[in-house]
C-alpha cells in the first residue's frame, strides 16, 4: 500500500458526461457507486457531473408521446421493438437495484434540468441532484421540463426555492451546459454515460461493476505512484 504524506494534496477525479433521460446513465451511476464501495482508496475521489443531451431537439413543452413511442419514432423502429428494448433495460436496471417505470415516464427536453445540475455543482450537491432527477424521470413519472416539477426535484436535492426560481427564470448556467457538451464533442464522446478517470482512462456505457473497479484501481495506482 502506498502511504501518502499529508502535505501532498493528491486527489483522483472522475468526470461523468450524462443525460438524466438516459437509462444507462442511471444504471452506470449505480455500478460506479458499487465499485467505489469495494475500493479502499488512500486518497480522496472527486466526482464531477458533466452535461450532455441525447436529443436537444425535443420541444421544451411537455410531450404527450410515451417514451416507447418516442424511441420508436426517433430510431425508426417498430413500437414492439421499442417496447422489448425498454423491457430489457428495465431488467438490467432491476439487477442494479433500480425500478424503472417507463410507462409513466414523461418525454421532455433536459436542458433546464442540466442548468439546475450546474447550479447544484456550485453548491456541492450535484450528485444529490443527479440522483433526484434520475429517480424523478425513471421511477416517479415527473416532467423534467416542467418548472414546477424541477423546483420540487431541486428542493429535494438541497437547493433553495429562491435560487432554483432565479435560474429557471433566466438563462443562468446555459453557457456552462453548452461548454460541457462542446467539451464532450472535443474529446470524442458520442454517447453517454461516459466516464473519464483523471484524464487517463475512460469507460463508455453502463459497464459491469468489475470494469469500474479495475479502472479505478489502475487510476489510483497511477495517481499515487510519485
Amino acid at each position: 500500500m502506498n502511504v501518502i504524506p499529508h502535505y501532498f494534496c493528491i486527489t483522483m477525479k472522475i468526470e461523468i458526461w450524462s443525460d438524466v433521460m438516459c437509462p444507462f446513465c442511471y444504471i452506470g451511476k449505480r455500478h460506479l457507486e458499487s465499485a467505489l464501495g469495494q475500493i479502499n482508496a488512500t486518497i480522496p475521489i472527486e466526482i464531477e457531473w458533466k452535461s450532455f443531451q441525447l436529443d436537444p431537439h425535443i420541444p421544451k413543452q411537455s410531450q404527450t408521446t410515451s417514451v416507447i413511442e418516442y424511441l420508436s419514432t426517433s430510431k425508426g423502429i417498430s413500437f414492439e421493438q421499442s417496447r422489448e428494448m425498454h423491457e430489457r433495460v428495465s431488467e438490467m436496471a432491476s439487477k442494479a437495484g433500480l425500478k424503472f417505470e417507463f410507462e409513466h415516464a414523461v418525454v421532455g427536453n433536459s436542458f433546464d434540468a442540466h442548468r439546475l445540475i450546474q447550479l447544484a455543482k456550485s453548491k456541492q450537491c450535484a450528485d444529490a441532484m443527479e440522483e433526484a432527477l434520475f429517480k424523478a424521470y425513471f421511477t416517479e413519472g415527473k416532467d423534467i421540463a416542467s418548472p414546477t416539477d424541477l423546483t420540487a426535484i431541486g428542493l429535494s436535492a438541497g437547493l433553495s426555492e429562491k435560487e432554483i426560481d432565479a435560474v429557471l427564470k433566466s438563462d443562468t448556467f446555459s453557457n456552462a451546459v453548452k461548454k460541457d457538451i462542446e467539451e464532450a464533442s472535443q474529446i470524442g464522446v458520442r454517447g453517454v454515460p461516459f466516464f473519464v478517470f483523471d484524464r487517463k482512462y475512460a469507460l463508455s456505457g453502463a459497464q459491469p461493476v468489475e470494469a469500474f473497479v479495475q479502472t479505478i484501481e489502475a487510476t489510483l495506482t497511477n495517481a499515487t505512484s510519485i
